[in-house]
């Protein structure tokens, strides 16, 4: 074969290999600390670190896994329903991850697991999205830790807070003596930062928010 024709052959290869590889979705930050110069540029660090330790204390696995997963491209909504309905059923988080893959949405593999009871049993089977079963795992999740009550938390997600920006709301909250809803409106429309209301309660690190929820949720079980 010609150096010619390889070459146009590698070249009608690349957009099918390309379309068949799976998407990997960076959760790599090149900012972790808060600068006042700059307050909201680690938000997004803040908040996902936040998250990642949250799910290892209620799940009790390492922090480090569940990063690195998601660096491979497994979302936070695939990890949270895989690990919630592992919690529920006895099934391995990676079969379960599979399973999704295979069936095409968590709806198909609740219902094949035959969930009885409880918030996430009920979005089943009123046909919710991935995006909302996950929503209502860390609804429960929230509501477990007392975190929230019920109608606090039912507005902040109807005034848009995410699963991300609810956790660290509630983290920040009990840190400072604030409302969960006085922190997210802050943020949202007074233009504060996460960063700057974690460096004013002095909660500069990784370790000291992961220290500070799992004792929060030791309490609180």
């Amino acid at each position: 074969m010609s150096r010619a024709l390889f070459a146009i052959l590698l070249l009608l290869l690349i957009p099918s290999l390309s379309q068949s590889a799976p998407a990997i979705t960076c959760h790599c930050f090149t900012d972790r600390s808060y600068d006042p110069a700059r307050p909201t540029l680690a938000d997004p660090y803040f908040l996902a670190t936040t998250q990642n330790a949250f799910f290892a204390c209620a799940f009790g696995v390492d922090k480090k896994s569940i990063v690195f997963k998601k660096q491979q491209g497994v979302s936070s909504e695939d990890l949270w329903l895989a690990y919630a309905l592992a919690a529920r059923t006895g099934r391995d988080p990676e079969f379960l991850l599979q399973e999704r893959k295979s069936k095409g949405s968590w709806r198909l593999v609740a219902v094949s697991l035959k969930l009885q009871g409880g918030g996430v049993a009920e979005a089943v089977r009123t046909g919710a999205s991935d995006e909302r079963l996950a929503e209502q795992v860390v609804d429960e999740l929230l509501l477990r830790y007392r975190f929230y009550a019920e109608t606090e938390l039912a507005a902040l997600r109807k005034a848009g807070a995410g699963n991300k920006e609810l956790i660290l709301a509630a983290l920040l909250a009990a840190k400072s003596g604030q409302s969960r809803t006085q922190i997210y409106r802050a943020v949202k429309n007074s233009g504060d930062s996460w960063g700057g209301q974690l460096q004013r309660v002095k909660l500069n690190s990784s370790g000291q928010i992961q220290g500070e929820l799992g004792q929060m949720m030791g309490r609180l079980k």
